[in-house]
C-alpha cells in the first residue's frame, strides 16, 4: 500500500498542513498519533477478516487504515465535511472502506447493518469525542443495534464510570445502563501526549462486550431506567424521596416506600447503594403495582 501510515505523527502533520486543516472544537477532535495504542485497540476489538466494523469519527483516517487491514469491511462515519476530502486521500486504495458523511446520532444504524451485513452483529470501534460519548453508546444499545462489541477511546473518568459498582462516587446511571447491556473491560489508559492536539484529560480504551441476554430480567426496561435516573438525579436524597420527586414516575409514595422496603435495606437507603439486580427487583415490584 503506497499510502503513508498515519499513526506516525510526522505523516499526520504533513496531511494536516497539506489540507490546511483546522481543528473544530465543536466536534471534539483529537487525533491519535501513537501506533502502539492503535495496535492495542485493534487487538482489543478482536477484529477478524469476517467482521464488518463501524468506525465512528475516523478523523483523517488514522485508525481506519489499521481497521482496513484487519477487517472484511469498514464503514467510517464522519460528521465533519471538511475531513471528507482528506479521508478520500488517506484511504485511497483501501478498497474495503466506505466513508459516510453523516451525524452518527441521526444515522439509522440498524438499517445500515441490515443492508451491509445482512443484520448480523457488527463490531464498533471509535475514538469518540468526549462530549458526546454517552449519547452515542447508549443510542447503539437502546436502539438494539446488532452489535457484538464496542471498543472505544473515551475520557478516563467516563471509562471508570462505566465499569464501577455500588458505593463508588463514579457509580451512577451510566454504570448501570452499560452493565445492563454489556460487560465493560478497561483495556488501557492513554496519556494526552498520544493525541494531536493534546486533550486536557487522560483517556482510556474500554471494550463493551454485548450480553447475549441482559443479566437481569425486567418487566419494563424503560421503567427501570426511569427509576435509575430518578434515583441518581438527586443523589443526596433517600431513594424513596428521589423517586417520589420524579416527574417520570406517576406512582403514589406509599407504593414506592413499600417497594423500597421489600429490598430489605432500610427506609433511608440511597440509589447509589443498589446493585443492578436490586434496581431490577424494585422496578418489577413497582411495575406490578402499576398494572
Amino acid at each position: 500500500m503506497s499510502k503513508p501510515m498515519l499513526g506516525n505523527p510526522q505523516n499526520t502533520i504533513e496531511i494536516l498542513q497539506k489540507y490546511q486543516f483546522t481543528f473544530q472544537k465543536k466536534f471534539g477532535q483529537n487525533f491519535l498519533i501513537d501506533p502502539h495504542v492503535l495496535d492495542k485497540i485493534i487487538r482489543a476489538a478482536d477484529i477478524t477478516k469476517e467482521d464488518l466494523v463501524l468506525e465512528i469519527g475516523p478523523g483523517i483516517g488514522t485508525m481506519t487504515q489499521y481497521l482496513s487491514g484487519a477487517a472484511r469491511q469498514v464503514i467510517a462515519v464522519e460528521i465533519d465535511k471538511n475531513l471528507i476530502p482528506i479521508l478520500s486521500d488517506t484511504l485511497n486504495g483501501y478498497d474495503n472502506v466506505t466513508i459516510i458523511n453523516e451525524d452518527i446520532l441521526k444515522l439509522n444504524i440498524v438499517q445500515l447493518v441490515k443492508e451491509e451485513n445482512g443484520g448480523w452483529p457488527i463490531k464498533v470501534v471509535a475514538n469518540l469525542p468526549y462530549y458526546i460519548t454517552t449519547p452515542i453508546i447508549m443510542g447503539i444499545f437502546e436502539n438494539h443495534v446488532p452489535v457484538e462489541s464496542i471498543t472505544v477511546m473515551v475520557q478516563k473518568e467516563v471509562a471508570d464510570r462505566m465499569q464501577t459498582g455500588p458505593g463508588s462516587k463514579d457509580y451512577g446511571a451510566l454504570s448501570l445502563a452499560v452493565q445492563y447491556y454489556a460487560k465493560p473491560y478497561i483495556v488501557a489508559n492513554v496519556p494526552p501526549n498520544c493525541f494531536m492536539p493534546r486533550p486536557k484529560v487522560g483517556s482510556a480504551v474500554i471494550r463493551l462486550t454485548r450480553h447475549e441476554r441482559p443479566p437481569v430480567e425486567v418487566v419494563d426496561e424503560r421503567l427501570m431506567f426511569d427509576i435509575i435516573r430518578a434515583s441518581f438525579n438527586q443523589r443526596r436524597k433517600t431513594l424513596v424521596n428521589g423517586l417520589n420527586n420524579s416527574d417520570r414516575l406517576k406512582v403514589p409514595k406509599k407504593v414506592i416506600s413499600k417497594a423500597v422496603e421489600q429490598l430489605g435495606k432500610g427506609a433511608g437507603v440511597r440509589g447509589e447503594a443498589l446493585t443492578l439486580e436490586e434496581f431490577a427487583r424494585l422496578s418489577n415490584d413497582i411495575a406490578g403495582y402499576m398494572i
